[in-house]
């Protein structure tokens, strides 16, 4: 004890002062791996929220415990449990992507006394089927990021025959689903499906696979994904237009240098953001997310998705003055309940703990200064994750799946 004294200069009543006087956050998110860009700009949307704050909440000073993934829902766990059973944080946000979200959802339930926020993880099931009471999700998923995609792409655009290639996992199988929901019931029809692994560097297979007669081909692929795919299918020729889900078109990949500028330049997405977004709440994010090393000319979806839920964390630690002493009972009351305007309007959860919120219809354009922007078309207010469909109705259409949905 007394070397711990004299290392710190803190007596043991000092020590439990201070601890008393700091609550831990986890910030999980993919720092390894084929989304790693992904993952580091998470953690700028996040640190956007704690610097708002001015980094503290309550009168206490906000302790950020990071924890890596690679995207896989092992690593994901792992990362998980390290920050909760070792580093004892009460409060955990992340993770990123699709299948993560739901393995940390199933590990939430093994520690009801710990209160986790989703990072940017959209896949339907994180909370649509078998929720976690302790699972929060102020991000909404990835059918409800398609919002209006679909119909624009049959009505404005003329596609009435699209191909799909996405990656094959739970997150892409989602948005196909909120994209599909859409066209079909529009009138078209998807007569090619291809799913490729995270990571995949060869695409030629999957680009000579795409049937000649389609009018356009819808992409879900992330990160590094995106860009070797639309890198090679631009080399390879190709000309159908493509419509973009939502990472495909994000910032992460905008901004990547290669060959794929003048594929992407028209190509029409939805998500819950839109670069040109004329706010003033955008404005101000996008001035304050700026101020962190490394920023993009405009904040990815999975930094604005992670800005939300920190700010959601602390906007009900404040609420309760930082008192976790329940094992985190009225935060977790408070975060049911809590309603509030982020950059992008509001938003507020379900009887599943999911986002409702709105969601923007767009097209890659190029700026004044030469980069590339998803520009807004049009918004789509206070989308839930049905989709406006009952619920019970909803249920009935089944779990995303590579077969379901299908329009051939």
């Amino acid at each position: 004890m007394l070397a711990l004294t004299l290392a710190t200069g803190l007596t043991a009543p000092g020590i439990a002062l201070a601890q008393a006087d700091t609550i831990k956050i986890g910030l999980l998110a993919t720092f390894e791996g084929a989304f790693t860009v992904l993952g580091e700009d998470s953690e700028r949307g996040a640190m956007t929220a704690v610097d708002e704050f001015g980094g503290m909440v309550a009168g206490k000073k906000i302790e950020i415990v990071k924890g890596s993934s690679d995207a896989s829902p092992d690593s994901a766990v792992r990362a998980a449990r390290k920050l909760v059973e070792q580093d004892g944080v009460k409060i955990l946000v992340g993770p990123l992507s699709g299948d993560e979200g739901i393995a940390v959802k199933d590990y939430a339930k093994t520690h009801p006394d710990v209160t986790f926020l989703n990072g940017s993880s959209a896949a339907q099931d994180t909370t649509l089927r078998d929720p976690a009471d302790n699972f929060f999700r102020f991000s909404t998923d990835g059918a409800q990021w398609m919002a209006g995609l679909g119909t624009y792409a049959y009505n404005d655009r003329g596609y009435k025959k699209v191909a799909t290639v996405a990656e094959d996992y739970s997150f892409p199988y989602t948005q196909v689903f909120g994209f599909m929901a859409e066209f079909c019931k529009a009138g078209g029809t998807v007569p090619s499906k291809s799913w490729v692994p995270i990571g995949n560097k060869d695409y030629s297979s999957v680009i000579a696979a795409i049937p000649d007669d389609v009018d356009a081909i819808y992409v879900a692929l992330g990160g590094a994904d995106a860009v070797n795919f639309l890198s090679q299918y631009n080399d390879a020729g190709g000309q159908a237009p493509l419509i973009g889900g939502s990472i495909t078109v994000d910032q992460t990949v905008l901004t990547a240098k290669g060959r794929m500028r003048d594929v992407l330049i028209g190509t029409p997405a939805a998500g819950p953001t839109a670069d040109t977004n004329d706010s003033q709440a955008w404005k101000d994010f996008t001035a304050a997310y700026k101020k962190q090393d490394g920023a993009f000319p405009s904040p990815s979806l999975f930094a604005h998705a992670y800005y939300i839920n920190m700010k959601a964390a602390l906007l009900a630690l404040d609420k309760v003055g930082g008192d976790l002493s329940d094992d985190g009972a009225k935060l977790r009351q408070e975060l049911s309940t809590i309603s509030f305007e982020t950059p992008t309007g509001k938003v507020s959860l379900d009887s599943n703990r999911n986002a409702i919120a709105d969601m923007y219809l767009t097209e890659v354009s190029e700026a004044a200064d030469g980069t590339l922007v998803n520009k807004l078309i049009k918004v789509t207010p206070q989308v839930n994750q049905t989709l406006g469909i009952p619920t019970d109705e909803f249920l009935a259409l089944g779990a995303v799946s590579r077969e379901n949905p299908s329009c051939p």
